[in-house]
């Protein structure tokens, strides 16, 4: 698993084969940042369930000026401190999301980009967009990346912009 777009292309990244993680394929991963390779300059973004990091780090090799990575695996944990080595835009908490919500609340940290691809089987989405609304963590035109399997996702917030289905997998992007 490799970095595919701009300054950090071709650094490697580890996670492929992690119990637990489903790392997003190069297609899938190509073609989204396709869809908001526009929106990125200069953003503060959100990776809520990182994992590995690459979806953070396609983001911020791309052009994102910081980015956050929010995880609470303690068997990803030193995988994903190797994937962010020598990226000073990073920022890593090692935390539950709830908490990790938040606190960004708390500190009044908002984000033009957060990428929500949280483990499957748990059903979050519908849960974590109403908590990054009532928390107001969304900047007014940001937009929110979905990476989702069987899931009904509602929210009463935010406005579905695009969506893009690759066999199982489902990519839904959503704004204010």
């Amino acid at each position: 698993m490799r970095v595919i777009i701009g300054k950090y292309k071709g650094k490697k990244l580890e996670g492929f084969f992690v119990e637990g993680t489903r790392p997003t394929m190069d297609r899938v991963k190509e073609s989204f940042f396709a869809m908001i390779q526009n929106d990125l300059f200069d953003t503060c973004c959100l990776d809520l369930f990182a994992g590995s990091g690459s979806l953070g780090i396609e983001a911020l090799s791309a052009g994102a000026r910081v980015c956050y990575f929010v995880d609470n695996s303690p068997t990803i944990l030193p995988i994903l401190k190797r994937n962010l080595e020598n990226i000073k835009e990073a920022h890593l908490l090692f935390m539950h999301y709830e908490k990790a919500l938040e606190k960004f609340f708390q500190e009044k940290i908002l984000f033009d980009i957060i990428f929500l691809d949280p483990p499957y089987h748990k059903h979050l989405l519908t849960f974590v967009l109403d908590k990054i609304s009532s928390y107001g963590l969304l900047k007014k035109g940001g937009k929110i990346i979905c990476e989702f399997e069987e899931e009904d996702v509602i929210s009463d917030f935010f406005v579905e912009v695009k969506s893009k289905d690759y066999g199982s997998k489902k990519i839904r992007i959503y704004t204010i």
